[in-house]
């Protein structure tokens, strides 16, 4: 049995006619046993995941998420304990970052196959931010502070993000937004505590990024060597940066030939405390909900079972 949780306002209305047209008649023509779930509102992805797994006492629990890397994250808000769930993920966002790393296809029908045929299931990290109120967020992709999660935050709103979704190109909704944000963001500074270490100061922060995968923000390959299955947590930190070398540092970024900056810089650890003078915009897995200037973040080492290449 395969429960799906399907966001039908992705990539801008598209992601029904995807369930519809492409990935409900293969299951059909498989003959797979399966519930399928709509969300209609914010939060109700979160609600449906918990449900399925307060209600279900199959061992495993197979969920699949037809929607965006933002639909995976609330769907994670949902499951208190992920150590019975292995997930499938069809992705009909405009950045599709977990499904990049992964290996998983965009084309939904080839996505469906993979899930059902010919992907293989493996652990994999999972990360949660605490802030300092105990309020809990879970992410899968990343998490981050500052430039990134204030490019995010206006993606979110974006009404060009819709007509670029809608030819094809939701992609660069976020490089436009992110040259925007390059020259509007202010600068601020910065403590980095790594694993109980002695804290790094940082002067002028741009932005931190904590990553379990690769890519983020739409193809951005902030941290090349991150592992989702290593136990550890993959940071980019940009500060003390001018911001036209960041406009010349940002296309490298999606070869992860970045570093060459001076003050841009890789770190590695399995918790992270980060605090700024200024309280700025987080994300998780592009999802932004608060400014705050003060949170940890910790890596959940193989926290759910995923499939994927």
């Amino acid at each position: 049995m395969y429960h799906i949780i399907i966001n039908p306002a992705s990539r801008s209305g598209k992601g029904l006619d995807v369930w519809k047209k492409e990935v409900e008649p293969g299951l059909h023509r498989e003959n797979i046993s399966y519930r399928s779930y709509f969300s209609r509102e914010a939060g109700d992805v979160a609600r449906i995941a918990a449900d399925i797994l307060n209600n279900n006492e199959e061992c495993p629990i197979r969920i699949i998420i037809l929607g965006g890397d933002g639909t995976v994250n609330e769907a994670l808000q949902g499951m208190k304990d992920t150590s019975g769930v292995i997930l499938g993920y069809i992705p009909t966002g405009s950045s599709n970052d977990f499904a990049l790393d992964l290996g998983i296809p965009t084309e939904p029908a080839q996505a469906l196959q993979l899930i059902l045929h010919t992907g293989r299931t493996y652990p994999m990290d999972l990360g949660t931010v605490t802030y300092d109120d105990g309020t809990k967020r879970r992410f899968a992709v990343s998490c981050g502070i500052g430039f990134d999660a204030a490019v995010c935050e206006e993606a979110l709103h974006s009404n060009i993000k819709k007509l670029f979704n809608k030819i094809g190109l939701g992609k660069l909704t976020y490089l436009g937004i992110a040259l925007k944000q390059l020259f509007t963001a202010k600068s601020v500074s910065c403590t980095l505590t790594l694993d109980d270490g002695e804290p790094i100061a940082i002067r002028k922060l741009l932005f931190i990024t904590c990553m379990q995968h690769r890519f983020e923000g739409g193809g951005f390959m902030f941290c090349p060597a991150a592992d989702a299955t290593d136990g550890l947590l993959d940071l980019c930190s940009v500060g003390d940066v001018p911001r036209l070398l960041i406009l010349f540092a940002l296309p490298t970024a999606f070869k992860g030939k970045h570093y060459i900056v001076k003050g841009i810089r890789p770190y590695r650890a399995k918790k992270v405390r980060i605090e700024t003078s200024t309280p700025l915009w987080v994300h998780t897995d592009g999802e932004v909900s608060r400014r705050t200037n003060a949170f940890s973040v910790v890596c959940e080492p193989q926290s759910i079972q995923i499939i994927g290449f």
